[in-house]
């Protein structure tokens, strides 16, 4: 999953990081890989908090693309953005928009979303993967959003955890 995640950053890389002449050309990779590995984080910090789960399948619901506005995007692009700039010194809006057009554009095609809606992507993985992680909890043979629910309240590890096995972390 890291790998998709990386993918991902530099399929949409090029304008958000490449052709920003706000970072410079010698940092786009670390850029770049810095934006998957803080993804991925926030992800995890997100599910480990309270009430992040909810923040998670709330990304999950809707019929439209990701939204910016969502609160667990909006978490995602404050923590790239700050890290952007304390790492490589790129000033709040160089960062601001490096990660504005990075986390939607990645987040939705990582979670299988479109502009013509419907999920896929983690969902698809969860689905087709799930059993192997636990997490068919009710035994159908289908892996759900109240599967991946009832798994995350049943393992100590939480939310943060299964994404981390999930993940490859």
């Amino acid at each position: 999953m890291f790998e998709q995640l990386t993918q991902l950053i530099n399929q949409f890389g090029g304008d958000a990081v490449v052709n920003n002449p706000a970072v410079p050309n010698e940092h786009n990779e670390a850029v770049m890989e810095h934006a998957s590995g803080s993804i991925l984080d926030s992800l995890k910090n997100i599910a480990s908090q309270e009430g992040g789960m909810s923040q998670l399948t709330s990304m999950l619901q809707g019929n439209g693309a990701i939204d910016a506005s969502n609160p667990a995007v909006q978490q995602i692009t404050n923590q790239l953005t700050g890290s952007l700039g304390e790492k490589f010194g790129l000033s709040s809006d160089a960062a601001s928009s490096v990660a504005g057009g990075l986390i939607p554009s990645v987040l939705g095609s990582l979670l299988g979303k479109n502009a013509s809606g419907g999920t896929g992507g983690i969902m698809d993985m969860l689905s087709k993967y799930g059993g192997q992680f636990g997490l068919d909890q009710d035994g159908d043979g289908q892996v759900g959003i109240s599967d991946a629910v009832s798994a995350v309240t049943k393992n100590s590890d939480g939310l943060g955890g299964l994404l981390g096995k999930i993940f490859g972390k």
